[in-house]
C-alpha cells in the first residue's frame, strides 16, 4: 500500500502592529523545531530582497521613493493581495508540500482589518479576500493565534486607531473561529510564557508533548485537531482534517458530483450545446435547480426585470417595494399580470384596492398566483384577512410603514438583516433568509453571502443524508464547511467544476445544494433516509423554451465575463438559449 504524502500545517500569528507578532512567531517556530516539528517562519507577504512583497512594502511605506505622488487605500490593499498571491504560490505552498510546517506572521486578516480602518469599502475587500482564498487551494489554518495587548509596544500610532484595529481583529477572529480553531493570546507578560501558552494549545497536534491539567482543559476545546505530523491526502490537507470528527455517508460525494454535473448542464445550455447535456439519467429525468441560486429562472427575472429597471424609480423604498412584492408570490406570471393591469409597479402608485382587485379576479378565473417553490403562510389570524393575498399586501404595507428598507440598509451584517425580517408576521427562518438574500441582490445592502446561513427544511434533510454523524457541528457549520472546502472536494473527486466566472459557491448555494441532493438521493441512494421520509421526486424535467438572458448583480462584477462568453458563443452559432 502506497504511503500517503505528509503535508505541513499552517499556523497563523495575527494582530495589529505593536503586539509582538514577529517576535512571537519566531519564538514559536524555534520552540516547535525543538519538539522535532520541522517548521519555518515567514512574513506575509514575504519581505526578502528580490520579492514582490519587499517591493510592495517599500511602496506602502514610502510611495514617493518610487515616483508615486498619491496611493489610495484601496490600491494599497490590492498591492498587498498581489504580494500575498505571489508568496502563497512561490513560498508557502511548496514548503507545506514537503511536510514542513509554516508559522505565518500575518494572514489575509491584516488586509481586511487595515483596509476597513483605512476606509476601503467592504464589498471591495470581500472581492480581494475571495481572490486570496482561491489561491490557497483549499488550505486553511490548523490554528490561528490572535495576539493581544493592553497597549502597543513602541508604536506612535494614535491610540484611537490602534484600539479600532484591535476591535476589528476581535470581530474577525470570532467569525473565523467557526471554520478553524482560533485562540486569543494575551501578550502582556514574558515572551517565554506567551509562547508556552501557545504551545499548550497544540497538544494534539505536536507529537511527544505531555498534557498537564491545564492542557487537558484546552483539549476539551481542541479535541478534534489532528496531529501536526499526521498524513493527509495531497489535495487538501487542512480541509479534510476539519471534517474528521464528522462521519459522511456515500451521499456526501454525490453532493459534489451533483453540483459539478448541474453546473456543467448550465454552461452547456448557455453555450448552445444541443441535448443531451448529461449522461446522468436522474438529472435528465427530474427537475433540479441550478448549482447557483442566482442562475435560476425566477432569481434571474427578479434581478434583471424587478430590481435593476432603468425605467422604474431606483430609490431604496421603490426597489425594496418591488422585491418584496415579487417575492411574496415568487411567480413571474403574477408580476407580469400586475404590470399588464396596473402599468408601472411603483410605490407611489400602489393601492391596496387596485392590487387586490387584479389578484382576486385572477384567482376567480382559476389562475394560480403563488409559486409552488415554497409555501407562504396565510397569516389570517395575524393580519386580519381571510384571503391569503390580502394579508400579504398588508404585510408589504407594514414593512414599508416601518421603513424596513432603511433599517436593512443600516444593518451591519446579513444576520442582523435576517433578524429584522424575522420579526414580521408569517416570516419564519426560511423566508427571512430567502428574502434577505434577494434584497442583497440589490444596492440596498452589500452583505457578504459567506457570513451567514439559515438552513431550510430541505437542507436539513440533505445534511442528514450526507452525514451519519455531524461530529458536533451544527447545520450552519456543516454548510460553512462545504462552502470553504469546495475546491479541495472537487479536486479530491477528480471533478471539474466551472464556477460562476470566478465566483465561488456561496453559503446560500451550498444550502440549496443540500435541498437538491436530498431529492437526488431519493433515486440515487434510496437506502439513505432523511428527516421527512420522502421517497419520490415529484417534478419531472420539462424544457422551458422561453429565451433566457443571464445577468447578475453588477456589484458581483461578472457580467463583463458573461458577455465575453456570449460573444464567443455568437462566433459559433448554436441553438437558442433556454
Amino acid at each position: 500500500m502506497k504511503k500517503r504524502q505528509k503535508h505541513g500545517r499552517l499556523l497563523i500569528v495575527e494582530g495589529p502592529d505593536g503586539v509582538g507578532k514577529t517576535t512571537i512567531a519566531s519564538a514559536l517556530t524555534h520552540r516547535l523545531n525543538r519538539l522535532n516539528q520541522p517548521c519555518e517562519v515567514l512574513a506575509f507577504p514575504g519581505n526578502n530582497a528580490g520579492t514582490l512583497g519587499k517591493l510592495v512594502y517599500g511602496i506602502h511605506h514610502d510611495p514617493a521613493k518610487y515616483g508615486i505622488e498619491t496611493l489610495t487605500a484601496t490600491a494599497a490593499q490590492a498591492l498587498h493581495v498581489a504580494a500575498h498571491l505571489d508568496s502563497i504560490e512561490q513560498e508557502i505552498l511548496p514548503i507545506l508540500a514537503t511536510g514542513r510546517h509554516v508559522v505565518l506572521d500575518r494572514f489575509w486578516w491584516s488586509m481586511w482589518v487595515y483596509g476597513l480602518a483605512s476606509g476601503v469599502r467592504r464589498h471591495i475587500l470581500r472581492r480581494m479576500m475571495d481572490l486570496e482564498l482561491a489561491q490557497w487551494r483549499g488550505v486553511v489554518p490548523t490554528v490561528a493565534f490572535l495576539i493581544r495587548r493592553h497597549e502597543p509596544i513602541d508604536r506612535n500610532e494614535p491610540r484611537e486607531r490602534w484600539l479600532t484595529l484591535s476591535h476589528e481583529y476581535d470581530v474577525l477572529a470570532e467569525r473565523e473561529r467557526r471554520t478553524h480553531p482560533v485562540f486569543f493570546v494575551e501578550n502582556n507578560g514574558m515572551l517565554d510564557e506567551t509562547v508556552e501558552s501557545m504551545v499548550a494549545a497544540l497538544p494534539l497536534m505536536v507529537n511527544g508533548l505531555q498534557a498537564d491539567e491545564s492542557v487537558q482543559t484546552i483539549n476539551q476545546i481542541t479535541n478534534q485537531l489532528p496531529l501536526l505530523g499526521e498524513a493527509l491526502p495531497p489535495a487538501a490537507p487542512q480541509v479534510i482534517s476539519h471534517i474528521l470528527p464528522a462521519k459522511p455517508t456515500v451521499v456526501f460525494d454525490s453532493y459534489w458530483r451533483f453540483a459539478a454535473e448541474r453546473q456543467k448542464i448550465f454552461f452547456s445550455k448557455l453555450e448552445g450545446i444541443p441535448r443531451p447535456w448529461t449522461k446522468d439519467p436522474i438529472l435528465s429525468t427530474y427537475k433540479f435547480t441550478n448549482a447557483y441560486r442566482a442562475s435560476d429562472r425566477v432569481s434571474q427575472y427578479l434581478i434583471r426585470h424587478v430590481i435593476y429597471r432603468h425605467d422604474l424609480p431606483t430609490s431604496a423604498i421603490d426597489v425594496f417595494f418591488r422585491i418584496i412584492l415579487f417575492k411574496l408570490f415568487n411567480k413571474i406570471e403574477t408580476w407580469e399580470l400586475l404590470q399588464r393591469k396596473l402599468g408601472q409597479i411603483t410605490h407611489s402608485s400602489y393601492s391596496f384596492e387596485r392590487y387586490d382587485d387584479v389578484l382576486t379576479t385572477a384567482m376567480s378565473s382559476g389562475q394560480t398566483i403563488y409559486s409552488g417553490a415554497y409555501i407562504m403562510p396565510s397569516g389570517g389570524k395575524l393580519l386580519g384577512h381571510s384571503v391569503k393575498h390580502r394579508n400579504h399586501l398588508k404585510l408589504l404595507e407594514m414593512m414599508i410603514a416601518d421603513e424596513l428598507y432603511k433599517k436593512l440598509g443600516d444593518a451591519r451584517s446579513m444576520q442582523e438583516g435576517f433578524r429584522l425580517l424575522r420579526e414580521y408576521p408569517t416570516i419564519g427562518d426560511f423566508l427571512a433568509y430567502q428574502f434577505i438574500t434577494d434584497v442583497n441582490y440589490s444596492e440596498i445592502t452589500d452583505f457578504n453571502e459567506m457570513e451567514f446561513v439559515m438552513p431550510g427544511p430541505g437542507a436539513l434533510d440533505g445534511i442528514r443524508k450526507c452525514f451519519v454523524d455531524r461530529g458536533g457541528l451544527n447545520e450552519p457549520e456543516i454548510i460553512k464547511f462545504m462552502a470553504e472546502s469546495q475546491e479541495s472536494e472537487f479536486e479530491r473527486l477528480g471533478l471539474e467544476f466551472r464556477s460562476l466566472w470566478g465566483r465561488r459557491l456561496q453559503l446560500i448555494d451550498c444550502q440549496n445544494l443540500f435541498c437538491e441532493v436530498d431529492k437526488y438521493a431519493r433515486v440515487r441512494h434510496p437506502e439513505i433516509s432523511g428527516i421527512s421520509g420522502r421517497l419520490r421526486i415529484k417534478q419531472k424535467y420539462s424544457e422551458d423554451r422561453r429565451p433566457m438572458s443571464y445577468w447578475y448583480p453588477p456589484k458581483w462584477q461578472i457580467n463583463n465575463l458573461l458577455e465575453e462568453s456570449l460573444q464567443v458563443r455568437a462566433a459559433s452559432p448554436g441553438p437558442e438559449l433556454v
